[in-house]
């Protein structure tokens, strides 16, 4: 039996607070216990709701002609082009 522990979730961005492993939460040195308060992909939600959140009050204050820059999902490291070697011969 693996032991549960309260992700607190957030009213203000509709993530319910819920029981989850605690293997989902993630290092948090500055909590007594060493976890932070929500699990991680919650948190993840979280934090990209914060940030959806600033982009729009920072276009509602510079006013309509600027449009907040959309969030892409990252997939991944992309590797630099490497460059084609010439023939010596």
């Amino acid at each position: 039996m693996t032991d549960l522990r309260r992700c607190i979730g957030s009213a203000k961005f509709g993530i319910e607070a819920h029981e989850a492993p605690v293997t989902e939460f993630p290092v948090q040195p500055s909590q007594k216990d060493g976890l932070g308060r929500m699990c991680k992909p919650h948190w993840n939600a979280y934090t990209s709701a914060l940030r959806n959140s600033a982009l729009a009050r920072k276009a509602t204050e510079a006013g309509p002609e600027a449009a907040p820059e959309p969030i892409r999902a990252k997939r991944g490291r992309r590797k630099a082009p490497v460059a084609a070697e010439a023939d010596a011969g």
